[in-house]
């Protein structure tokens, strides 16, 4: 199968200037994610504390990087491998299970769990969140409670619906593609496999699923 433009990270994501634009440059926007995600931390990553890390923090691991101006505040456990970029808050009582990248100013609120995701720079997660296996875009934000399902009930592989055809993704975890400037309200879900094109808004309590393009307005 060919694949599909519509579905290329340049689709969600505005790559000019990030220093992890390699990892995006593949034909599908979820082929970051999984095995290349993990070889390119393996790859990448230089351990290094320049942030701040209060007492009271676990770090686990000594593959772990964070960039100059970040804080990781009491409570917080952030386990490797994972690289924190700079100007980062990863706020009290947040959980990064490791094979996370987070880039600059980004944040990873209170009783947030990260795992197997990318933040692109700005994106916040600040309350209460799930971001399993998913990539953010510049300036996503989560409203409070927000989650970002990665697995089916079945635990088959995760398939995408776009432009009349399934796609399978081969993987048994996948969680949400947000583009761009993506706002999800307080307590909103995300199917494993949904990709919502840049500025799309999702309102509150509201579940979503599948393919939307860029500045769709999803309410009940």
């Amino acid at each position: 199968m060919t694949a599909d433009p519509g579905l290329a990270p340049r689709t969600y994501f505005d790559l000019e200037g990030l220093t992890f634009a390699d990892l995006l440059d593949a034909p599908l926007a979820w082929d970051a994610l999984g095995a290349p995600l993990s070889a390119w931390l393996r790859q990448h990553l230089r351990p290094r504390i320049e942030g701040e890390v209060a007492d009271g923090a676990w770090l686990v691991g000594d593959d772990i990087e964070i960039g100059a101006g970040s804080v990781v505040e009491p409570g917080a456990y952030v386990k490797g491998p994972c690289i924190i970029g700079r100007d980062v808050e990863i706020r009290h009582g947040a959980y990064i299970r490791g094979h996370a990248l987070i880039g600059d100013g980004c944040v990873v609120g209170h009783a947030t769990e990260v795992k197997g995701s990318i933040f692109l720079p700005g994106a916040k997660a600040g309350h209460f969140a799930y971001v399993g296996d998913s990539i953010l875009g510049r300036d996503v934000n989560l409203g409070a409670g927000t989650k970002l399902a990665n697995l089916r009930l079945q635990g088959d592989a995760i398939a995408v619906r776009a432009g009349g055809e399934v796609i399978s993704t081969g993987l048994r975890k996948l969680g949400a593609i947000l583009g761009d400037g993506c706002q999800l309200g307080c307590n909103s879900v995300t199917n494993p496999g949904t990709l919502l094109g840049p500025g799309t808004m999702v309102s509150p309590c509201l579940a979503v699923s599948g393919v939307h393009p860029a500045r769709s307005i999803l309410r009940e």
